[in-house]
């Protein structure tokens, strides 16, 4: 594969209010009341035999993907009711003042699902499949989702030491976890009736190697940092293992008073293949006034377009050492941990 790095930085845009425009909702019928299960530690429920899932990851080797030393993992798009989302799956989460990790879900729209004054308040179900009792478990969940706050709160479904030991949520080492949308309400200053349709499942299998990881690293040069069209992105050269990082000077549309940061798979061709790669990748700005690189780690994702930073750096931070006379150095690392395929 092939990748660029992108740059891209924006001023912050202060005192522009959000017309909320007009609201329009539509549902499917939410299930009836769940049975509680047993174990206060699970927050989890069984959902019954209604409960169909508008998408399913599948993930092979789940060992495997703890020892990448990820702490999240995030499916490729499915696509429901007119958004793209993602599946985001948290390997350790814990709570505040809780020291016992959880395997936790969240749901995450695509940032090319939402423009500006659009918001989409969305209920959902978030669950993992019981292949003892071959119905899915799990809870019930909302969230507001807008320009700038794509994430929903991570919900936790097992501790993980139990779901290791687990006969019934993981067999031979492998675990299926699934969302279901149930309700979307629409705001946006046009007249966009949202309606959620009823379709079969989407899957997605995920397969992490045990070892033999495609590893790389770019480091890019500018020497003209401050003679760039610095209201545009900035595309490093392309370069093997798969792409090219992509910077925007004065930021994106997601960001505030920051720079943003990228990296994106060059070779789009790629992209309708039968597998995708997955990875995991550091993106670094150098300190050169006192040697030491600014560090953001991603978690494991499906190498599907792009993957970043919206607010990778404060504007008024990159003078003091990250950007010397006209110059800036930034370097990509990406490890390419498995594939990626449609069930």
């Amino acid at each position: 594969m092939w990748y660029d790095l992108i740059l891209l930085a924006e001023e912050e845009r202060r005192g522009r209010g959000r017309s909320m425009g007009n609201c329009k909702s539509s549902s499917r019928a939410l299930l009836g009341k769940a049975h509680v299960v047993p174990d206060p530690e699970w927050r989890i429920r069984d959902f019954g035999k209604t409960h169909v899932p508008d998408f399913e990851w599948r993930i092979d080797d789940f060992s495997s993907l703890l020892k990448t030393g990820a702490k999240r993992a995030t499916s490729g798009p499915f696509h429901c009711s007119g958004y793209n989302w993602d599946l985001q799956v948290s390997l350790m989460h814990k709570e505040a003042r809780s020291v016992t990790p959880y395997v936790a879900l969240r749901l995450v729209p695509s940032k090319l699902s939402l423009m500006p004054v659009h918001t989409v308040h969305a209920t959902f179900e978030l669950s993992i499949y019981n292949h003892s009792k071959g119905m899915y478990y799990g809870c019930k969940a909302s969230s507001n989702f807008d320009f700038k706050n794509f994430y929903s709160k991570e919900h936790c479904l097992i501790p993980l030491k139990k779901l290791l030991k687990s006969s019934a949520f993981l067999v031979d080492d492998s675990c299926v976890f699934a969302v279901e949308i149930l309700k979307i309400d629409a705001c946006s200053p046009e007249k966009k009736v949202v309606v959620v349709q009823k379709k079969a499942t989407t899957v997605q299998n995920l397969f992490v190697q045990k070892k033999g990881f495609v590893k790389g690293t770019y480091t890019c040069n500018m020497n003209n940092f401050l003679e760039l069209d610095l209201d545009h992105c900035v595309r490093s050269p392309t370069f093997e293992v798969g792409g090219h990082k992509c910077m925007y000077p004065r930021g994106d549309l997601y960001s505030t008073d920051c720079l943003s940061l990228y990296l994106f798979l060059d070779a789009l061709d790629e992209l309708h293949l039968e597998s995708r790669k997955v990875a995991v990748m550091t993106l670094s700005i150098l300190n050169q006034k006192n040697g030491k690189h600014l560090t953001k780690t991603s978690g494991l994702f499906v190498c599907d377009g792009g993957w970043g930073w919206p607010n990778f750096l404060g504007l008024k931070k990159l003078k003091k050492g990250y950007v010397v006379g006209s110059s800036c150095i930034v370097k990509a690392d990406l490890t390419i941990v498995g594939l990626s395929n449609d069930g």
